[in-house]
């Protein structure tokens, strides 16, 4: 790897590090517990990278003065010393300019995952018929947004409850980092309301799940079609004409990692397995990233950066007319405008929190 690139990106990170050690000492700053946080993470993160651009510049002095008694000294004994030192120097400089280069690029590689589009997936927790209910109140907040944001989006599977839906999974393709700024949606979503057939009017509590999965392609998943099982059924309908004659619905079961898909939302056998590929796909990327984001560091194993879906991350509380992230402690007094799709605020937030 070229030394210039090294330095030059060292020099960008120093400059970066001398600027927030200015900022963080700052009593507005140390006063303000959200921003101390928000730069102190970033002040930890420099300090790293400067600590190595310290480690690579010794080691650039010491080759240098390797390479002057290989080119100067006469005596022959320190030039094999010199040459046996240089070599260690070299293995030095090697392991630092690695270690450096996964930092520098960890940001990149985040960026290219958050970019992607995304699959997201709704289902009726606890609460019964309320819960199928509050599905359909989620997707409606979701689509809102999309459209805010000018996204192109497509139900790819939906099944029915008595009321509401049961489940529901959504294809969203758009500019920007589609993945990045729904990843955060991730995890329980409860609801608190009385229920239009409660006649004592007390308040009920229901629970939703939501799961958002990067679209990826088949490149980058291959699945080996002996490893699936292939099953087809009759898609269920309203009846009467919508009813499919044809087994035209499928059921996937990638055999490896035990994950199951249904597709039933098209009329043809093929594009039911073609969406639930795709899904499938997406769930088993998903998988992989979930296994590595437990191998980083603690901060990196934050709900915010993991949506993990055991976890209840939002209550929408309809009487006192608020909704309240418990990642980062945020409610909203305003709950009929952010389930009108007006939920950016709170992703910002989000965003902010995880950086």
């Amino acid at each position: 790897m070229k030394k210039a690139f090294f330095i030059k990106k060292f020099e960008i990170f120093q400059k970066e590090f001398l600027e927030i050690s200015k900022i963080i000492i700052q009593p507005n700053i140390i006063y303000d517990q959200k921003k101390y946080n928000f730069f102190i993470k970033k002040y930890i993160k420099l300090e790293k990278i400067v600590s190595l651009h310290e480690k690579y510049n010794k080691q650039l002095v010491f080759l240098q003065e390797a390479e002057f008694i290989l080119k100067k000294d006469p005596d022959i004994n320190m030039k094999k010393l010199a040459f046996a030192e240089k070599e260690k120097i070299l293995l030095k400089i090697d392991s630092i300019e690695k270690e450096s280069y996964n930092i520098f690029f960890k940001e990149n590689t985040e960026k290219i995952e958050n970019d992607r589009n995304a699959i997201l997936e709704l289902r009726s927790g606890t609460g019964g018929n309320e819960a199928c209910l509050f599905v359909e109140d989620i997707l409606r907040m979701y689509t809102m947004y999309f459209k805010k944001l000018g996204w192109k989006y497509k139900i790819i599977q939906a099944q029915k409850g008595i009321k509401g839906y049961k489940e529901v999974i959504i294809d969203i393709n758009g500019k920007g980092n589609v993945y990045g700024t729904l990843k955060f949606e991730s995890g329980v979503h409860r609801v608190q309301r009385i229920p239009k057939t409660e006649s004592q009017g007390r308040v009920h509590t229901s629970a939703i799940t939501v799961a958002v999965l990067p679209k990826v392609q088949d490149i980058e998943i291959n699945i080996k079609y002996s490893d699936l099982k292939k099953e087809t059924f009759r898609s269920s309908g309203a009846g009467g004409q919508h009813v499919n004659k044809t087994e035209s619905a499928v059921r996937l079961t990638h055999i490896p990692s035990k994950i199951t898909v249904e597709c039933q939302e098209e009329r043809s056998q093929h594009k039911n397995f073609d969406k639930a590929i795709s899904i499938l796909r997406s769930r088993i990327y998903k998988n992989e990233m979930e296994k590595k984001l437990k191998k980083r560091s603690i901060e990196r194993k934050s709900l915010v950066s993991t949506g993990d879906r055991s976890v209840k991350i939002r209550t929408y509380n309809y009487p006192k007319n608020r909704v309240t992230d418990h990642r980062i402690h945020k409610s909203i007094y305003n709950l009929i405008e952010f389930l009108n799709g007006n939920i950016q605020e709170m992703i910002n937030l989000l965003k902010n929190f995880e950086k």
